[in-house]
């Protein structure tokens, strides 16, 4: 689950993670209340939407020329300007895609005098399933072009979880950053700071870029001007005030209505809609799907234990989707039974009226009941014998429909 950066930086502030002052505003009244409230005269009014890019983004509506979806403003006139332009547009960045994304929220915050800028992230290294402290000096770019073109800037910490966050672990960052004195002490208090966010809050990613050297009343000091913050979604019941976070405008419609039958959804850009039980199968079935010449409109996990309503929505969810010109279900019953999947795929053909070839593979507890159903139903459905077969089958079955 992500949130919006201005919920980030609340959130990090709590575990003291020092952040520049900044209010969220959903109009362009709210705006322009929210930079009176800030010290000035310096503001920097923020696009927030789940996407990265967002200072080199483009607005749909307002043409080449037109800003980004990061500006800065230096009264509030152009607070103003800035937020009028911003709020209800389409934002595109490197991130979004095409289609972009609308923006309904601004982040108004405090101008920062910028002297340096570093890279931080905290993450789960899977290669050793310890939580990894990712620094670099080139903050402010993308990630991905510094590891590209120049992996020796990028320093990977990892902790051990026997032992936790210990001192050397902030020297370590320090140092990576090339901080001395109080910068480097700074240095420390952030890396505790996220790390007791990070385990706090069941994190999958804390990522601030920039990190930044600014110049204070009293000195220089290490301020946070961008965070992204994603959490583990199977940990969300343990932390319901997180939960209410969500922003569900930012999300794909078909993945939150899935995600109310607690189905793993994932919409994709080809034409055969995939509904397995298991992630690894179907990662395979889409897979299998690609070798056989088509792509998968879908990554859907009804989970171990579906039922026929379950099912239903899972056939409903995929046909939302006009791209999908076929359905292949492939499904291994165990603690979910043959016979209880059947039933529900004849349900769900029934109840959306299904107009594209479905093709079905079935083993396991209860398949020839299963597969009985499924003959009985009256139903133009094409039943399959194992995975190979069933990805010929709805390919060669799309393609004849085309």
């Amino acid at each position: 689950m992500n949130i919006h950066e201005y919920q980030a930086k609340e959130l990090l502030a709590k575990f003291g993670v020092a952040c520049p002052a900044g209010i969220a505003a959903l109009s362009v009244e709210e705006a322009v209340a929210a930079a009176k409230q800030l010290p000035g005269p310096l503001y920097v009014v923020k696009s927030q939407i789940h996407a990265g890019g967002r200072g080199k983004g483009k607005f749909k509506e307002l043409g080449p020329d037109a800003k980004g979806g990061v500006r800065l403003a230096f009264n509030l006139d152009e607070v103003e300007s800035h937020a009028k332009e911003m709020l209800g547009n389409t934002l595109v960045t490197i991130q979004t895609g095409p289609e972009g994304k609308q923006v309904n929220r601004l982040y108004i915050t405090d101008g920062a005098d910028i002297k340096q800028e570093f890279y931080l992230a905290l993450l789960v290294d899977r290669a050793t399933s310890r939580i990894a402290i990712v620094a670099s000096t080139e903050g402010g770019m993308n990630i991905e072009d510094v590891a590209h073109d120049s992996p020796e800037k990028i320093h990977t910490i990892v902790v051990d979880p026997a032992t936790g966050l210990q001192p050397h672990h902030g020297r370590s960052v320090a140092k990576a950053l090339g901080l001395t004195g109080d910068l480097a002490k700074q240095a420390q208090t952030v890396v505790a700071g996220l790390y007791a966010a990070f385990l706090g809050t069941d994190a999958e990613q804390i990522e601030i870029n920039p990190l930044a050297v600014c110049e204070g009343k009293n000195g220089d000091e290490l301020l946070v001007l961008d965070a992204k913050v994603a959490f583990d979604g199977n940990a969300m019941f343990r932390h319901k005030d997180l939960a209410e976070l969500r922003d569900l405008t930012e999300e794909d419609p078909a993945e939150v209505e899935a995600s109310e039958y607690d189905l793993a959804y994932i919409k994709l850009d080809g034409n055969i809609g995939c509904m397995v039980n298991g992630a690894g199968l179907a990662m395979a079935t889409m897979d299998i799907i690609k070798l056989n010449g088509e792509f998968p409109a879908n990554f859907l996990d009804v989970g171990g234990g579906a039922s026929k309503e379950k099912v239903t929505a899972a056939f409903k969810i995929i046909l939302k989707d006009p791209a999908v010109k076929g359905i292949l279900v492939n499904i291994f019953g165990g603690i979910m039974k043959c016979d209880i999947i059947a039933d529900g795929i004849v349900a769900a053909a029934k109840e959306v009226n299904l107009s594209v070839p479905l093709v079905v593979r079935l083993e396991g507890t209860n398949v020839q009941q299963g597969k009985d159903i499924l003959a009985n139903s009256g139903l133009p459905i094409v039943s399959a014998n194992d995975l190979g077969d069933a990805a010929a089958k709805i390919v060669a079955e799309v393609r004849k429909a085309a």
